[in-house]
């Protein structure tokens, strides 16, 4: 089975973005693109998109604070613009999971948290013809070693912090890493960054990263899986102008 969506033109459309902002952002004019995830509700989504976002995520794990369901974002998803890119973030689902949310044609780009193999990550590129974002966990250097293992079968990394010992989540935990260790990597597809950013850290992170995109969820929310539009705001201000 192989899905065909329209949103696939303008995930390509964000590469080419990605691209683009790693290799020239130093020239003026040009600015760090940012993901607000794990959005629940519209008028969240609706306040990513006012503040400037270029995507926005969804996130389909239950044991995450910010959990929605297909029917959440079926009646959400459209809040954003076409050209605000729509990311279901998942956590090692199977087929059934992936077929429903793929279905609603609501999602442009699927992100795996979890411990998807390459093997796994080809497969579902093949089956859904969407592009596949790999999140890798980080804490040194020898971390980013596994960048080999999936950049033949992913389209893009998010390099977010490595869960603490214990930790229920794979990811929006809140913690950060040493953001210094990306600076001088060999990444040969688009990245972003993700883990602990807040608007007062998210620009020294980009300076440090060289990110050509950052990822926030837990750093602009006021408790647990609510977010904060004022949040939400300074985050994409102080991102776009690092």
């Amino acid at each position: 089975m192989t899905y065909d969506f329209q949103g696939r033109a303008d995930a390509a459309k964000c590469d080419a973005n990605l691209d683009q902002t790693a290799s020239i952002r130093h020239i003026a004019g040009m600015s760090t693109l940012v993901k607000i995830c794990g959005l629940k509700n519209r008028a969240v989504v609706e306040a990513a998109v006012t503040a400037g976002a270029d995507m926005v995520g969804f996130m389909f794990f239950a044991r995450s604070p910010r959990a929605v369901s297909v029917s959440d974002v079926l009646a959400i998803h459209d809040a954003a613009p076409s050209h605000v890119e729509k990311v279901a973030v998942v956590v090692d689902a199977d087929d059934a999971l992936l077929d429903s949310i793929v279905g609603t044609g609501a999602i442009d780009v699927l992100q795996l948290q979890g411990a998807e193999t390459p093997e796994r990550c080809a497969y579902l590129k093949a089956r859904y013809g969407l592009p596949i974002m790999k999140a890798l966990g980080v804490a040194t250097k020898d971390d980013l070693t596994r960048i080999t293992d999936y950049t033949s079968v992913v389209d893009r990394f998010m390099f977010d912090a490595k869960p603490p010992k214990g930790a229920l989540r794979p990811g929006g935990n809140g913690n950060a890493f040493d953001w210094s260790i990306l600076t001088d990597a060999k990444i040969d597809k688009p990245w972003l960054l993700a883990g602990g950013l807040t608007p007062e850290t998210v620009a020294d992170a980009i300076r440090q990263s060289g990110a050509p995109c950052v990822d926030v969820s837990s750093g602009v929310e006021s408790a647990p899986g609510e977010k904060d539009a004022d949040l939400i705001n300074a985050f994409i201000k102080n991102a776009k102008a690092a």
